[in-house]
């Protein structure tokens, strides 16, 4: 039954809004800095260091880490 829940979740779409909302200030200022750019912010996902905001500008991916960190090279894997 697990399984089904998270599928139904992919399925969702979610407002930007919902997102943009988990992120902490650090991470709304890097976020904010990225979009200049063009990147939108596209999910946010719970790690055990704290959540991590995925941005894309074109099929190029984006992180953004707990403290704010940019990483614009990350080791990403995108479930299709």
């Amino acid at each position: 039954m697990l399984a089904i829940q998270v599928e139904e979740r992919r399925q969702t779409d979610k407002d930007l809004n919902y997102f943009w909302n988990q992120l902490n200030l650090a991470q709304k200022f890097s976020a904010a800095e990225l979009q200049r750019y063009g990147y939108q912010l596209r999910f946010v996902r719970n790690m055990t260091s704290g959540k991590l905001a995925v941005l894309d500008y074109d099929g190029k991916l984006a992180a953004i880490d707990h403290d704010g960190l940019i990483d614009t090279e990350p080791k990403i894997v995108l479930r299709h």
